[in-house]
């Protein structure tokens, strides 16, 4: 059986469909369809049962999102479950902090991710560790671009540590912009998805939003800025003090990585784990935990997140399990 399901927001489609249609393909997955995108509305193949609850579930989704203004990954499973969304959680969502963007407004898509925009919100200072793909950085340089249109910050400074993620680059041609851009490519990247091309390339000529490499933030005071140090769990115990006494009147500062993925030396302490260990207790300073059920990319990323966990949690187990071994055989 064939059927299509008209859209009544066909300009909402991507909220509709999720990220990368990552919604699309749970219902195909977990209703047994094939459902496919058309000008008029979606095409849904299957036997006719199947094809019924689809479209109802479709139905259901599309009244979900005009009524809460947002639709997650956790809501589309509920619909199809038969079970009704927990409205306090999308009435919360869609009352979330809605930041600046080119295409629409920005708004938090995860019950995590609303916690990290009141977090924001709330102190001059916020770490936010997370797995990749929670919106960490996106978040953050969304907040610090709607606070430069309001006029409520003067500036953005964007750094990252230049540290290589387990390869050694070695030397790289070009000027000092040319060897460090491939560093912050990721800071680029959600600065342009909120502002058009040129508009960007003017204030960073203007030096209205900087994109600098971490050690070329020494020295400085920051007044009336937005400052997030990306990949922060990369810096060591010294650049990490560094960063954070460079916080002057009016600003704030946003810490963000993923403790899971650290690239110092063996030997090296990391300077966010040492700062939010230091700090968390310290009022006007937050600390946002993300989690994988916050990872907003292709749905395989929650899952790749996970199996790595649990990897790790069997190799901790196993030395554990070794050195017990170890103890009672000494005895």
């Amino acid at each position: 059986m064939e059927t299509i399901v008209h859209l009544d927001q066909p300009e909402k489609h991507v909220e509709l469909f999720g990220p990368a249609d990552s919604h699309l393909r749970y219902l195909r997955q977990a209703l047994c369809v094939r459902m496919t995108p058309r000008k008029e509305g979606v095409q849904i193949v299957g036997t006719k049962e199947n094809v019924h609850r689809a479209a109802a579930v479709l139905d259901r989704m599309q009244k979900h999102l005009i009524r809460h203004e947002v639709l997650t990954y956790l809501a589309v499973e509920d619909l199809v479950k038969g079970q009704a969304p927990s409205d306090s959680e999308a009435l919360a969502l869609s009352k979330g902090l809605a930041v600046y963007s080119r295409a629409k407004a920005v708004k938090p898509s995860t019950e995590g991710q609303l916690k990290y925009i009141e977090a924001l919100d709330a102190n001059d200072v916020t770490f936010c560790v997370g797995p990749a793909g929670t919106g960490k950085t996106y978040l953050s340089v969304a907040m610090a671009v709607s606070m430069l249109k309001k006029k409520q910050i003067r500036r953005i400074v964007l750094a990252r540590p230049a540290v290589e993620a387990g390869e050694k680059l070695g030397f790289l041609p070009g000027d000092l912009q040319a060897k460090v851009n491939p560093y912050l490519r990721p800071l680029f990247d959600a600065l342009e998805d909120m502002m058009d091309f040129v508009q960007m390339r003017k204030l960073m000529e203007l030096d209205v939003i900087e994109i600098i490499p971490l050690a070329f933030m020494r020295g400085r005071t920051l007044n009336e800025s937005v400052v997030i140090c990306d990949e922060a769990q990369n810096t060591s115990a010294k650049q990490m003090l560094m960063v954070l006494t460079r916080l002057g009147h009016g600003s704030k500062m946003i810490i963000t990585g993923d403790v899971t993925q650290i690239d110092l030396e063996a030997n090296q302490i990391s300077g966010m784990v040492e700062a939010i260990a230091t700090l968390k207790n310290i009022e006007g300073i937050g600390v946002v935990q993300l989690k994988k059920t916050d990872i907003v990319r292709h749905r395989l990323v929650q899952n790749i997140v996970q199996a790595y966990k649990d990897k790790q949690d069997r190799e901790v187990l196993a030395r554990k399990s070794q050195g017990d071994d170890a103890n009672s055989k000494g005895l």
